[in-house]
């Protein structure tokens, strides 16, 4: 945070891409999407606060839900960015980003 950077590890982001859609035939699109929620992350006023949040002393289910916030707000930041992009193929790497996450909150209520 302190740097103001964003960094993208492109291997990575086609290591992702090829996954989740079989091929690299979208990835200028992907890396897009990817760079658009990493600037949601950059631009989120909340995320010096929620991160604090992470350093304290929380419980597992607090910590869980504070990591979920922390990405939803960079993926809503990204979905306004990105308004104009296949809908369908945002709404499946969104929902895959967010996968992890919500999974370790529905086990928080479960």
């Amino acid at each position: 945070m302190a740097s103001h950077t964003v960094t993208l590890y492109e291997e990575e982001i086609k290591r992702q891409c090829s996954r989740l859609f079989g091929s690299l035939d979208r990835l200028e699109e992907y890396t897009a999407v990817i760079f658009a929620h990493e600037l949601g992350h950059a631009e989120d006023p909340q995320l010096e606060d929620l991160s604090l949040l992470l350093d304290g002393e929380l419980t597992i289910q607090e910590r869980n839900w504070t990591a979920l916030q922390i990405e939803e707000n960079a993926w809503r930041y990204a979905e306004k960015l990105l308004a104009d992009m296949d809908q369908a193929f945002l709404a499946k790497i969104i929902t895959e980003s967010l996968a992890a996450y919500r999974e370790k909150v529905a086990g928080d209520i479960a």
